[in-house]
């Protein structure tokens, strides 16, 4: 019983976190979708095509169940998975993660939470690992990403939220003092403890 509890509930907030992520390039154009709004690069569609190829391959090699996509190469580090390339489209990245999706759906459920896996890419006695930490895993990775996602989106025009039924209108002037409050303490607490 508490097998198909967890099971539920860590797949549900997979499926809520994923569909935060996607939402997070909603409404932008082409280039605040792909261009670099960190020192190291990072951007909105860059994050999407990594937990795509991230998902996949947890869901599929780890468990002998390959995708029946092609994957971008990852394990060379070269950071070729964090960025949309010019021949590559929105729809085409934003697809190929639903179709991840679909494979990944499909894994999680056939099998049961204690079904065995191996993760070459971790070290030592953890390669040999289950569903359940899997699933936990690249939970806290999409969510993880997800996160970035806000962070970015906010940066690129204010928008926040997880879904759009959360999101309000933005109140430029509310926000200003807000974070001038913010600032405040920080100044102060900084005075104070020096």
């Amino acid at each position: 019983m508490i097998d198909e509890f967890a099971k539920a509930t860590l797949h549900g907030r997979l499926r809520r976190d994923r569909t935060a992520l996607l939402w997070k390039l909603d409404g932008l154009s082409e280039y605040d979708a792909r261009r670099p709004l960190t020192a190291t690069g990072t951007n909105l569609l860059g994050l999407v095509k990594h937990v795509s190829g991230v998902e996949a391959r947890y869901f599929g090699e780890v468990f002998g169940r390959p995708s029946p996509q092609q994957l971008p190469r990852w394990q060379d580090h070269d950071g070729s998975d964090l960025w949309a390339a010019e021949d590559e489209t929105r729809d085409q990245i934003v697809a190929s993660y639903q179709r991840t999706w679909e494979h990944s759906d499909a894994t999680i459920d056939a099998l049961a939470l204690d079904a065995p896996g191996h993760v070459p890419w971790w070290p030592g006695p953890h390669a040999d690992t289950n569903l359940f930490a899997v699933l936990v895993h690249v939970l806290g990775e999409t969510n993880r990403h997800a996160g970035h996602a806000d962070i970015l989106r906010e940066g690129v025009d204010g928008r926040t939220g997880m879904r759009p039924e959360h999101e309000t209108g933005i109140d430029e002037e509310a926000r200003a003092a807000y974070r001038a409050k913010i600032e405040r303490a920080a100044a102060s607490a900084t005075s104070t403890t020096a």
